[in-house]
């Protein structure tokens, strides 16, 4: 039997905010092992997602945040599974914009601990590319997920409604950059990093304000 693992499928759709829609790949992440997973961001196709988690029992699907790119197959999955959809309370108006009568069944808290094949899974609010911006930290697997706050070479996109740099800047360094420099980042889109691979460049990223 194998034991707790992270799993990564990518799925493609489209990114809409500002009056703006533009093509997107997003990186979906199942964490689990072969009885029972949670999914972290359910992005475009629940039916991908729902082969890729299989006969599992799917405990949870965890938003990163609210953007209409990394939620809009949730409640799909969610009706096919059982599975309660976690969301911060602040990226709650992001989330009406794609889902106006489907609210969210709970709740995610800075600090709360999500458990699944033995391991846990800690909250960390990591505001800044939105309100509700969360990463989820397992020291267990060595493994963040970032969702769209930190990325390969920088911090997730501020330029647009409900984002603010300062703020973002601020998430990674006191809630991220001090994680062991071996995590393993895994991100939103695009390739995964580490925190160690990252660190160095924070005053370079507040000099340009990335």
């Amino acid at each position: 039997m194998a034991g707790a693992r992270v799993e990564h499928l990518v799925t493609s759709g489209t990114f809409s905010l500002d009056g703006g829609t533009w093509d997107v790949d997003n990186n979906v992440w199942i964490v689990g092992d072969d009885h029972e997973v949670i999914v972290i961001d359910a992005a475009h196709d629940a039916d991908a997602i729902a082969r890729a988690v299989g006969d599992r029992a799917l405990l949870a699907i965890v938003c990163t945040h609210a953007h209409n790119d990394h939620i809009d197959a949730a409640p799909e999955l969610a009706a096919r599974t059982g599975a309660p959809v976690l969301l911060h309370p602040d990226d709650l108006p992001l989330w009406k914009q794609t889902h106006p009568d489907r609210a969210p069944d709970a709740e995610l808290t800075d600090g709360q601990l999500i458990a699944v094949a033995g391991i846990e899974l800690t909250v960390l609010h990591t505001p800044g590319h939105a309100p509700g911006a969360v990463c989820l930290h397992a020291p267990r697997l060595g493994a963040l997920f970032s969702g769209d706050t930190l990325f390969r070479g920088g911090p997730g996109a501020t330029g647009r409604s409900y984002s603010h740099f300062p703020t973002i800047i601020e998430s990674i360094r006191d809630r991220l950059l001090t994680l062991p420099g071996e995590t393993v980042v895994h991100t939103g889109h695009g390739d995964t990093t580490t925190v160690a691979a990252e660190a160095p460049h924070l005053e370079e990223w507040i000099d340009r304000g990335f």
